[in-house]
């Protein structure tokens, strides 16, 4: 799953990501394995810190660039 390979690629434990969505270390593990699914606050949280789209963190595009933010979502970062 892509969240797996974008936390390991810079060397983050899932506890890293657990302490920044503020969730136990087991929930984020289910969230990478698929057993439970993200809610849409965390995936753009994380979407934003991984300098991605949600799009391509739940695999609807292949394309891991952002799409360009609007101003009240750059307010929101």
């Amino acid at each position: 799953m892509r969240l797996r390979d974008l936390r390991e690629d810079r060397d983050l434990t899932q506890q890293d990501l657990a302490d920044y969505l503020h969730i136990r270390q087991n929930t984020y593990s289910q969230y990478e394995n698929g057993q439970r699914q993200i809610p849409i606050p965390c995936l753009v949280r994380l979407a934003i810190y991984f300098g991605t789209s949600v799009d391509y963190l739940i695999g609807l595009t292949d394309e891991a660039a952002p799409y360009p933010r609007s101003a009240s979502a750059r307010q929101d970062a």
